[in-house]
């Protein structure tokens, strides 16, 4: 079974789950880890809280906020295993096309596909629309 863990800084995991569950619906193999939130928790103690959901059968897909940040790194340290995928830099788009993708596509080519679509996805807006006015 494929599971994911979104991981960040600040309560953003928490908030891009809130937003995952409106636009697909509430899954329940995501887990969240809201990083330096909460003083008494450390990082360790909740991946292994999410580590100890996952067995060798499954395939775990991370997504984090920022590449060589602090989580990303501890993440790396703690859950690079052969059936564990870390992708940093996540946004909505990207999250959404990797959940929602056929269990019987490989991860590595689900995730390289929804990197190339979620890059596409941040826009400037400005430029399409003076582009759009430029053509009127």
């Amino acid at each position: 079974m494929r599971k994911f863990l979104i991981t960040a800084h600040g309560t953003f995991s928490s908030g891009i789950k809130s937003s995952l569950d409106i636009i697909i619906g509430q899954m329940d193999n995501v887990f969240v880890i809201d990083a330096y939130v909460d003083n008494n928790s450390s990082i360790e103690d909740e991946l292994n809280a999410v580590l100890a959901n996952v067995t060798v059968d499954d395939e775990l897909i991370v997504f984090s906020d920022l590449m060589g940040g602090s989580i990303t790194n501890q993440v790396l340290r703690y859950a690079l295993r052969p059936n564990v995928h870390v992708v940093s830099g996540m946004n909505l788009p990207l999250l959404i096309e990797v959940m929602l993708a056929s269990a019987d596509t490989p991860v590595p080519e689900v995730i390289e596909n929804a990197m190339m679509h979620a890059r596409e996805q941040v826009t400037y807006v400005n430029t399409l629309i003076n582009k759009e006015n430029d053509h009127d």
